[in-house]
This record gives structure tokens, C-alpha cells and sequence, in this order.
């Protein structure tokens, strides 16, 4: 049976191989550069995926939170890292999780730091956000009082093992001059190992973000990379210049359910609560919420002239189909849809299904 006859409803649809190519094409980079590629979970948020990316000599992974900490949990990873400032709400389930697995997180204040040493009884590693300039979190490079005030916490304790520093230079989402940025965080980086490898000779630097770890070449003397979106890809990235739109990795079926051809319009069973709301303007100023693809046997295809999503609500998607879209569908007929962020349209469906019919896990549930 063909995995089309499965699909009833918005379905995230993941081809395999363009997922495998997509991480060894990372890990090879990063191989070719002597860094360790630790990949960010938070976009693909699955066991199975996991499994695929350990045949590419991927052993240490990141999650965006606790509850995704736990999910991979038991699953072989040398160290699941959790790269959000972390909550100190939630320091007895980190204390339960670190008995039977190798555990690090992110600290940017002392505060947090005071929390972990008087309460673990289990240790725990811990990097120390660096903001070099993104703005959103982390302690600022040149703080060296935070800095060092963290680290004096640590000392106190045989529970917090630091383990480096960790960059997210998010702002190549919004910057054109990636390699600026990129050499500005590298710099950063290197000035704090110099100055702190003496007194830890083994702490790592650690930078990511799929923008910079897709279209860079040279990383300098950073140790270790965690990109999170390269997995699957999408069309914000595409935008960006860091992938083809062959390289995407996951596609959302959905039924078509009525078509206007005075209007050009097809009205699809797809919308909010499927793709989320990421949008991107296209050069005329028009909102595109996903790409409309052809569904195949064996996984989908780009149509010769542009289609794409102009609006969605919380089910309803409208296309602006061009017209030998409208020409070739139905109602009742499939037609995919290249999301703009595949990690939150994976986020919002909780589990994908194969190209040879087989449903695969996500933290937020399987169907």
C-alpha cells in the first residue's frame, strides 16, 4: 500500500534519504575540520532520527528543554546537553534524569549557579552562555565578573563539572554578513578559551546555528558545532541561502477540500495549528506561509510555477495556485506543502510518516 492511501488528514510527511544526506553532508563537515558535531534535537525531536544520525559517528546531542532531555533519554547518548538558560523550577527532575544519564546544561547567572550547588546530589555538567552580540541571552564576552563568579560557585561543589562555553549567534537569521558574525563569535570564543584554559584545561567552545554551519567553511580553533534546523531543512533556509529547496527534508500533506478557479484559489485542510504561523514575503510583499509541491510514490516534487499557501487560519489553508495547479487537482486530492519552519511544523504535528508507509516517533507524540 502506497503511504499516500494512509493520509486522511494534515500529515508531516519526512524522506529518509534526504534527511540521512543532509546530516552526514554536516558530519563530514565538520569531520573535515577536526570539530565535534553535536547536533541541536530540537528540530527533529526524535528517537528514530537519532538512531540515523549515530550511524554518521554523531554521540552527544542537544535538546531545547527538560521534558526533551527526558524524552532522549535511555537512548545511548554519550551527554544530552540542554542548551536553554536553565530553570531552577525544575532542578529535582534534573537531579532524578542525572542518576542514569550523562547530563549538561546552560547556566548565565550566578544565581542559577547557587541553586544547582546547594541542591544536586548527582553532578551534572554545565556551559556558560556567551552573548556576543545576538542579544537575546547569555552572559555578555566581556562580563568577566559573572563569568568568574560562576565559576567560583562551581568550585564549591563536586556536583557542577564546567564543561566551556556555548554561542548562539541567532541574529545570522536577520543578517546578511554571516562570516562577519561568524568571526565575531569565533574570536570571542577563542579569547575566552585563552584566557581560562590554564585554570580548565579541558573546557570545549561550542558554536551553532544551522545559517552560519551551513554556508561557512572555516570555524577557527572552535571546538565543537551544533547546528539544529540542517537536519531538515526548510524554506526560511532556503531564503537564507543555506540550502536548496531539494534539500528539505519534511513536507505536510494535506486534502484538498474546495477550489475557486475565478479566484485561482484551493482551499486546504491545513493550517495554524499544523505549520504554526511562520511567514516569509515574497518580492512583491505577499505573505507565503509554505511552498506547494507535487506528492509522488516515492516523496514529492517542485511544480514548474509557483504555488503557495497566501493565508491559514487555524484549519484552513488558502493556495494561490497558478493555473496548471488548478487544472491538475481535485477535491479529495493530496498536495504537500514545504514548510517555512520545520521545526515548529514538526513541533505542532508530533510524529511523521515514512515514503514506505512507516509512522516515525516525535517528543510530542506519535500518531
Amino acid at each position: 500500500m502506497s503511504y499516500l492511501d494512509q493520509i486522511t488528514s494534515p500529515t508531516l510527511l519526512i524522506d529518509e534519504k534526504i534527511t540521512r544526506t543532509n546530516i552526514k553532508r554536516m558530519a563530514d563537515k565538520a569531520a573535515a575540520q577536526g570539530k565535534k558535531l553535536v547536533p541541536h534535537w530540537k528540530t527533529a525531536q526524535s528517537n528514530q532520527i537519532g538512531n540515523w544520525a549515530k550511524d554518521y559517528g554523531i554521540r552527544e546531542v542537544t535538546a531545547s528543554s527538560i521534558k526533551l532531555a527526558e524524552y532522549l533519554c535511555g537512548q545511548g547518548w554519550d551527554t544530552i546537553h540542554i542548551a536553554f538558560p536553565f530553570n531552577i523550577r525544575e532542578i529535582k527532575k534534573l537531579d532524578t534524569l542525572a542518576v542514569n544519564q550523562s547530563l549538561s546544561v546552560q547556566i548565565v547567572s550566578p544565581v542559577t549557579a547557587q541553586k544547582l550547588a546547594d541542591q544536586l546530589t548527582q553532578p551534572v555538567g554545565f556551559f556558560i552562555e556567551i552573548d556576543a552580540g545576538y542579544g537575546r541571552t547569555g552572559v555578555h564576552v566581556s562580563d568577566f565578573g559573572t563569568i568568574e563568579e560562576i565559576l567560583r560557585i562551581a568550585k564549591s561543589t563536586d556536583k557542577l563539572k564546567f564543561r566551556g562555553f556555548y554561542l548562539h549567534p541567532g541574529h545570522t537569521y536577520y543578517t546578511p554578513d554571516k562570516k562577519k558574525i561568524y568571526q565575531q563569535s569565533i574570536d570571542a570564543l577563542i579569547m575566552l578559551k585563552t584566557k581560562y584554559s590554564s585554570e580548565f584545561p579541558d573546557l570545549v567552545t561550542r558554536l551553532g546555528d544551522t545559517p552560519g554551519c551551513a554556508v561557512m567553511e572555516e570555524f577557527g580553533d572552535v571546538d565543537e558545532l551544533g547546528p539544529g534546523n540542517f537536519v531538515f531543512f526548510d524554506l526560511m533556509q532556503a531564503e537564507l541561502g543555506s540550502c536548496s529547496k531539494e534539500d528539505i527534508a519534511v513536507c505536510l500533506a494535506v486534502p484538498v477540500v474546495d477550489i475557486n478557479r475565478e479566484r485561482g484559489e484551493i482551499l486546504v485542510h491545513g493550517g495554524g495549528v499544523h505549520l504554526a504561523k511562520d511567514v516569509l514575503l515574497d518580492s512583491s510583499g505577499n505573505k507565503n506561509f509554505g511552498e506547494v509541491v507535487s506528492l509522488l510514490e516515492k516523496g514529492w516534487s517542485l511544480l514548474p510555477e509557483r504555488s503557495y499557501l497566501k493565508s491559514i487560519s487555524q484549519e484552513h489553508g488558502i493556495v494561490k495556485a497558478s493555473s496548471t495547479l488548478l487544472n491538475q487537482v481535485q477535491i479529495g486530492d493530496l498536495i504537500g506543502i514545504l514548510p517555512i519552519h520545520s521545526c515548529m511544523t514538526a513541533d505542532c504535528m508530533g510524529g511523521y510518516l515514512s515514503l514506505d508507509g512507516k509512522w516515525i516517533d516525535h517528543a510530542e507524540g506519535c500518531q
